[in-house]
């Protein structure tokens, strides 16, 4: 029996994205989300948890995700949990759990989109079709999937 990982936020993001290219010409796009918990204490006190998430989206999410996300924007994230382990400068053994994007839902925010104000109106798709209003999305054949 197959297994399921599948992790899904909404958040902020904490930072402009960053964009490179692998040494064989591929894009990988990094950023981090804030997602935000409110909760009551014991004492029956409000209080504010933040999560920090770190994404990573490959080839054409990855170009669509630098193009159109900022610092602050909100956006919904649905992907694979991946720990990825290497060894630090300074010889240590490290360890860094991220999302590897497979979908990203544009739902506005305090970035400018430069697209109308289709953000403020639910979002944009990227990555996973849920919107008609755009055509980004992932590659729907086996052989064009980048994993």
């Amino acid at each position: 029996m197959a297994g399921l990982n599948k992790i899904m936020i909404i958040g902020n993001l904490g930072r402009d994205p960053e964009m490179r290219y692998t040494p064989s010409g591929v894009p990988v796009t990094s950023f981090s989300i804030a997602v935000n918990r409110t909760f009551r204490d014991s004492d029956g006190e409000r209080q504010d948890e933040t999560e920090w998430f770190n994404v990573v989206a490959w080839e054409r999410l990855a170009e669509r995700v630098n193009q159109y996300l900022t610092k602050g924007q909100r956006a919904y994230i649905e992907g694979r949990f991946k720990s990825r382990r290497w060894e630090g400068q300074d010889g240590q053994s490290r360890v860094t759990n991220e999302i590897i994007a497979q979908s990203v839902l544009f739902l506005g925010g305090s970035g400018d989109s430069g697209r109308d104000g289709d953000l403020g109106r639910g979002g944009d798709s990227v990555g996973g079709g849920l919107s008609e209003e755009n055509n980004f999305s992932m590659p729907t054949e086996a052989e064009d999937l980048p994993f």
